[in-house]
């Protein structure tokens, strides 16, 4: 069935606000295994080009094996896409919304042929990570390029079939920062005794020559956690009525040892806090969007572990998944990434210090590695090998 596209603007009583020239919205994410037999095939997606063999996929297939094979992240991407449907619907948005992940079923090309069988010629694609880098941005960008290249619709200057722009990072938009402060907000209530609970955020950590890469954007990948999670910190105890300390750790590293990655582990940064004297601590994993691996495994499996071997009370925040701030912020981006195209002025809204990124990636931006050209084409720049 064909897009029927709307006039432009709103409705004729000036209360609907317009998503064109959009006709559709593509939710981006990761993707990840269903059941047993997908997860070494998954994994040699994630990990393609880098020659590591099946039996050290097997090895890291452990972590999904122990969830009887089956990665979270599908689930809750479902949530989102029926959350931010019945978001639209209640602003009496017209604007379908297709899913497909970069590493597994709905693949890329699947979202697209989908797309293409709506009879979409304007899309706008929202990634379901909130930080400017590589693996958060232009990887996505890459992938749908030469998911167009390979249906033949990737010209010299970017897609000649429909055409894909993309929401801005949005790790400071408010609606992510305010559904990050009810989390951890819940979190402290937890504690019998929260006011000495040490807040520790948690994001995935990247190799130093990928956070060097990232600072194209407008600031590299740690900067801009370490800006909102300073919002987020003052907030939280704003709320709560009493001071709060926090630090910022990492999780999920891979790699050789050889190979410098952003620190400290925060299984390591635990043990730090308690030789320190602390007693109590929140995790707030405020790198990631919903309660993937990473969250279930690194922070509920292995470093509430680790804490309660070091003697601390530790309790993990929800991440922001289908918190209505959060899913309300979305569609606002949408909402702005559209008026954006249409050529108006807008007010793009922003927390912390370093205001709003920038739609359209600038050029070189959030390359694998700093200073390398990959040579490989990204959408939604300034041009398609920038």
């Amino acid at each position: 069935m064909a897009i029927e596209t709307p006039a432009p603007g709103p409705s004729t009583d000036g209360s609907r606000p317009s998503p064109l020239p959009y006709d559709a919205l593509l939710l981006y994410s990761f993707g990840g295994p269903n059941k047993p037999e997908d997860v070494v095939p998954f994994l040699r997606n994630v990990t393609a080009g880098k020659g590591i063999p099946d039996a050290r996929l097997e090895e890291v297939g452990e972590h999904y094996y122990g969830f009887g094979g089956k990665s979270p992240i599908n689930g809750q991407n479902l949530a989102l896409k029926a959350a931010l449907e019945a978001e639209l619907a209640a602003r009496g948005i017209d604007l379908p919304v297709v899913w497909g992940n970069r590493n597994w079923e709905p693949y890329t090309r699947d979202a697209v042929a989908e797309l293409a069988d709506l009879g979409a010629q304007r899309a706008v694609a929202l990634v379901t990570s909130a930080y400017s880098s590589y693996s958060g941005c232009r990887q996505y960008r890459e992938d749908l390029a030469l998911t167009l290249e390979a249906r033949g619709e990737l010209g010299e200057h970017g897609s000649t079939g429909i055409q894909f722009d993309k929401v801005r990072s949005y790790f400071n938009h408010p609606g992510f920062a305010q559904a990050n402060v009810d989390a951890v907000v819940e979190a402290y209530r937890e504690l019998a005794d929260g006011t000495g609970a040490h807040l520790v955020f948690v994001t995935h950590s990247i190799p130093l020559t990928m956070e060097a890469a990232s600072a194209v954007s407008g600031a590299t990948y740690s900067a801009q956690h370490l800006d909102l999670a300073g919002v987020v910190a003052e907030r939280v105890a704003a709320e709560l009525g009493h001071p709060v300390e926090w630090t910022l750790a990492y999780c999920s590293r891979s790699g050789p040892p050889s190979q410098p990655w952003l620190e400290p582990d925060v299984n390591d940064h635990l043990g730090e806090l308690a030789r320190a004297g602390t007693r109590a601590v929140v995790l707030s994993p405020i790198g990631f969007v919903s309660d993937h691996m990473e969250v279930v495994y690194d922070l509920d499996t292995e470093a509430l572990a680790t804490a309660r071997d070091l003697g601390l009370t530790a309790v993990r925040a929800g991440t922001v998944g289908t918190r209505a701030p959060f899913v309300a912020g979305l569609v606002d981006l949408v909402l702005e990434r559209a008026a954006l195209a249409r050529g108006e002025d807008v007010a793009e809204e922003s927390v912390g210090s370093m205001g709003a990124f920038d739609s359209v990636c600038r050029p070189g931006c959030c390359r694998r590695r700093d200073g390398e050209d990959s040579g490989v084409p990204a959408l939604c720049s300034t041009g398609l090998y920038t």
